[in-house]
């Protein structure tokens, strides 16, 4: 008797086991196709969205306008390498530092390469406009951080997992408790050229800072003549109900480091962008990327700007993150979540032991057609796409309650 078939699903997972690395620990789910804040998997479900990509996607699975703008753009022309401008070039860096206040632009792909840049850019600042001595520049940066996987920015992270069997580790930095202001001004000397911070930490758990922390930083580094450094790649560009993060507080920090939603979920685009006194510092021939600011990458972001400049993607994470919130708040009251984080249309839920471990909460919601993730074992973050209907993340809610009373 013959065995049967596996399923569309299993056979997927298995192939996809049996040839690929295993540095990641997907939910059994294969998605297929994607509209707004849902997705459909091989076999027919469809899911609602509740991590859209780690922010990647805040505009939401094959935006019409992002679509638009990729598909003009790719009967055009996709590539030409840096040796040589393209005309969607100079108005993909002045539109970005426009919307960001700025001066100067470095584009790059991923946001663990935009954070490598930036440390270049803050330790060659430092050794030729502050006068760091040749070797001594060191940067300080908070304790479960999370920016990226390069082995530079693994040296700097305080989780073991990230860490673990990836040194020797590359030395210049100084880690610091998250939130205490005195603990980075005591780190902070002569040689410190940069603080590096994410103004909420997004994979730690949605971990916000005390109030005035980021104010007390910028005050902290202009007066010791240090650079703040905002990694704004999960924060930035309307997922906390401002363009960045950095506004709650009013601080403009001298350095954004920008990806993810920069390229709307279709092609990475990623960016440092500051003052030309820093970004000045770069000679032809000191740095570079093959795709970075590609013609493609240009024309996608530049439609993301044109859709941030509405305003209306911030006012939506605003009103339904404040709903969010107002609706998680019971779960903390009654008991079945422990605590709930975070700013805008962004949560980060620790889950009761009671009920399971992160992983499980978010196999469970799978099963109910949610899309989660877990991290650090007993958090799930909720980040769904900012075109997310306020019906869809009401039906959301209402899976979460239920799992939680089984």
């Amino acid at each position: 008797m013959s065995q049967p078939s596996p399923s569309p699903t299993a056979d997927l997972i298995a192939t996809a086991d049996a040839h690929s690395a295993h540095n990641y620990h997907p939910l059994p789910v294969v998605v297929s196709s994607g509209e707004g804040a849902w997705v459909t998997d091989v076999e027919g479900r469809r899911y609602l969205d509740l991590l859209a990509g780690y922010s990647a996607l805040n505009f939401g699975h094959g935006n019409p306008r992002l679509l638009a703008a990729a598909r003009a753009q790719l009967d055009r022309l996709t590539l030409t390498s840096r040796a040589f401008h393209h005309d969607r070039f100079a108005d993909f860096c002045a539109q970005l530092a426009e919307v960001c206040g700025m001066e100067a632009v470095l584009p790059m792909n991923t946001g663990a390469e935009a954070i490598e840049t930036a440390v270049k850019t803050a330790r060659k600042w430092g050794y030729r406009v502050k006068g760091v001595p040749d070797g001594q520049a060191r940067i300080v940066v908070a304790a479960d951080n999370f920016h990226g996987r390069t082995t530079t920015i693994v040296s700097f992270s305080s989780d073991p997992e990230a860490r673990a069997d990836f040194g020797p580790y590359t030395p210049g930095f100084e880690i610091v408790p998250y939130g205490d202001l005195a603990a980075l001004e005591a780190a902070v000397d002569e040689h410190t050229v940069a603080v590096l911070l994410e103004p909420i930490q997004g994979e730690a758990g949605v971990l916000v800072p005390p109030p005035d922390y980021l104010r007390g930083v910028r005050e902290l580094t202009r007066a010791r003549n240090v650079l703040f450094v905002a990694d704004e790649i999960q924060s930035g560009l309307g997922r906390t109900g401002r363009t960045f993060a950095c506004e709650h507080e009013g601080v403009v920090p001298d350095v954004y480091v920008l990806g993810k939603a920069l390229g709307g979920g279709i092609v990475p685009v990623s960016a440092v962008v500051s003052s030309r006194e820093v970004l000045g510092v770069f000679r032809p021939g000191e740095h570079g990327s093959t795709f970075g600011g590609n013609p493609l990458g240009c024309a996608v972001a530049l439609e993301v700007l044109a859709m941030l400049r509405t305003g209306e993607f911030q006012q939506r994470a605003t009103e339904l993150g404040e709903h969010l919130h107002r609706e998680l708040a019971p779960l903390v009251a009654d008991g079945r979540i422990g605590a709930v984080r975070g700013r805008g249309l962004w949560a980060g839920v620790d889950v009761d032991p009671a009920f399971g471990t992160g992983r499980e909460l978010s196999e469970r919601l799978m099963a109910e057609g949610v899309l989660v993730k877990d991290t650090h074992g007993s958090t799930i973050r909720i980040a769904p796409p900012l075109v997310i209907s306020k019906d869809d993340l009401d039906w959301a809610l209402a899976r979460l309650r239920d799992v939680l009373t089984r």
